[in-house]
């Protein structure tokens, strides 16, 4: 184990951030979490919130918003490395997206920071589902993305937070890039349908223009750059570049990840989906 130091966690009242922090301070590691609303206010849009969050820090766990594969990401991720180092942070572990060529460009400024560094790469969250922003559209029935068949290995959040809290307290995982995914492919349209079955609902999943999708969010209110970035998330990168499975929760954590049909029991017994 590394000795005990505090830990930075950014988006730390986020999915995986939330859990992460969960697990670092059930074996007492003092942490710190970072967010627009975590104990530390952090902002990556505001430079000046950096260096309060950093102070006394040793590792951080580096999560950008909205997504390492923008295009501003990687010149606002290799400057807040090279402050992180400079503050005195030995640790870096950033979550990454799978492969994406603006994504790798976030990966290797971090990497040249100087610190030690590890990448998780990983699939879409489970958790979109019900604590994102896809679940209002659950709720009411209706799913529609501007996405086709396109396969992904959806990845719960748990185990990334499992397999983050591992590799933040143990220093063999330094210089290594983890890909982690479910342990199946599934459409978007697979993953409602097994939504739809565990919640005892008729849930229809609509592959619609992007053109549609962007109306659809303008009328939500949605800001002009959210919609931007979610229009370049669906229409460039859910390009089938990531349809596989890989099996970097197993290496890590000796275990096979939780299969997305545990995942929408679960999540359906909490009554989170039930219709309005």
């Amino acid at each position: 184990m590394l000795e005990t130091a505090q830990t930075l966690v950014l988006g730390g009242t986020g999915k995986s951030g939330r859990r992460l922090v969960q697990r670092l301070r059930a074996v007492n590691r003092p942490v710190r979490v970072g967010s627009t609303t975590g104990t530390a206010r952090f902002d990556w849009t505001d430079p000046a919130t950096w260096a309060a969050a950093l102070d006394g820090i040793s590792a951080v766990f580096v999560v950008y918003s909205p997504d390492v594969a923008m295009p501003e990401a990687p010149e606002v991720i290799g400057a807040f490395a090279e402050q992180a180092v400079a503050a005195g942070a030995r640790r870096l572990v950033m979550l990454s997206g799978q492969r994406a060529e603006v994504g790798m460009d976030s990966e290797r400024r971090l990497q040249d920071s100087g610190a030690e560094w590890t990448i998780l790469r990983v699939a879409w969250f489970d958790q979109n589902f019900d604590e994102g922003f896809l679940r209002d559209d659950v709720r009411a029935g209706r799913v529609a993305l501007p996405v086709g068949a396109v396969g992904e290995a959806f990845i719960d959040a748990d185990d990334i937070a499992d397999v983050a809290a591992t590799v933040l307290t143990e220093p063999r995982h330094s210089g290594a890039i983890y890909e982690l995914t479910g342990p199946r492919l599934l459409t978007f349209a697979d993953a409602v349908a097994e939504i739809g079955a565990a919640s005892g609902r008729d849930i229809r999943f609509v592959e619609v223009p992007p053109d549609a999708y962007a109306a659809t969010l303008t009328a939500q209110g949605r800001s002009a750059a959210e919609i931007e970035q979610s229009i370049y998330l669906f229409t460039k990168l859910m390009d089938g570049r990531n349809a596989r499975v890989e099996h970097g929760v197993r290496k890590i954590l000796g275990r096979e990840p939780r299969d997305f049909r545990d995942y929408a029991g679960a999540a359906a017994a909490t009554g989170v989906w039930s219709a309005n």
